[in-house]
This record gives C-alpha cells, sequence and structure tokens, in this order.
C-alpha cells in the first residue's frame, strides 16, 4: 500500500476523533498512538502546546519518554517550528547546530505548527529512527492533521 493510500486512511481515523467528543489531550493522545503504531518510520510522535508567550510544553504522546518538557520558542527544532512559525523537516538531525536530543536513536525529525487565528498553539513533533525518512507527502498529510486538530484549540 503506498503511503498516500496510507495517509489518506489515517486523514478519515482522525477526522473520526476529532469529531468524537473526546478531550481535546484524548484526542491528541490518539492522535499519537494511531501515527506511532501505522507510520513505520515514525518513532516517536507528540504534541508541545504553547504556554504563555513564548514556551512548548509537552503534551501528549506515544513512544519513550523525553526530559524536553518545557521548550523556549527558538530552541531546538521544535522552539525553531514555532517561533517561526513554519514546519521544519530535518532529515539528519546530526547536522543540525540548534538541535536537543531527545534520544541517540533520532536521526531525522519533522516539526509542524498548529495555528489558530493566525497564532502557533501547540506543534506535532515526529522522530524517526531512519536518515531522511521524510518525503513531501509526509509534510503535506502532516500538515493537513495540524489544520484539523485547530478547531481543538
Amino acid at each position: 500500500m503506498s503511503d498516500k493510500s496510507i495517509f489518506d486512511k489515517l486523514l478519515a481515523e482522525i477526522d473520526r476523533l476529532v469529531s468524537s467528543g473526546l478531550s481535546r489531550d484524548e484526542t491528541l493522545l490518539r492522535v499519537c498512538q494511531l501515527l506511532e503504531s501505522s507510520v513505520a518510520y515514525y518513532d516517536w510522535v507528540g504534541f508541545y502546546l504553547v504556554e504563555g508567550e513564548k514556551e512548548l510544553v509537552l503534551g501528549p504522546f506515544a513512544g519513550e519518554p523525553t526530559e524536553h518538557v518545557r521548550i523556549a520558542f527558538g530552541i531546538g527544532v521544535c522552539g525553531q517550528a514555532a517561533q517561526r512559525k513554519e514546519t521544519f523537516l530535518i532529515q539528519d538531525v546530526s547536522c543540525e547546530t540548534n538541535y536537543l536530543s531527545c534520544s541517540p536513536k533520532v536521526k531525522a525529525e519533522i516539526v509542524v505548527p498548529i495555528f489558530k487565528n493566525g497564532r502557533v498553539v501547540g506543534e506535532l513533533d515526529i522522530d524517526s529512527h531512519q536518515l531522511s525518512p521524510f518525503s513531501d507527502e509526509d509534510r503535506d498529510f502532516l500538515e493537513q492533521i495540524c489544520r484539523r486538530l485547530s478547531g481543538l484549540f
């Protein structure tokens, strides 16, 4: 099955979750679990939620625990994505100078901001244990997810 058909099925499932009436955090947790279990190279999937003006706080996630539970805007890939209000797709984290390592296993990362009324309110962070696993299809798929989830904020 192609990534596109898997992604289409996952988007349909996420639409069901968003409209299910579950709490925001329960919905986010189920999205994490769904993505982590369904896409082989999504080894850690989590949400960081904006607190105050310039800080990200770890929300629901699936995968190994991380010590990075609070991240200032501008720090690491997550902080940079929030500060610049754009998706960051890093195919090889060892090439990044401003990188917060969650695990030595992590080789690549993609971070997609969630917007509400033009402001970043959270972000979806995915780590992979493979080098260069992410495609433009991943970026588009994850950005679609974040647009769908923005209504929960």
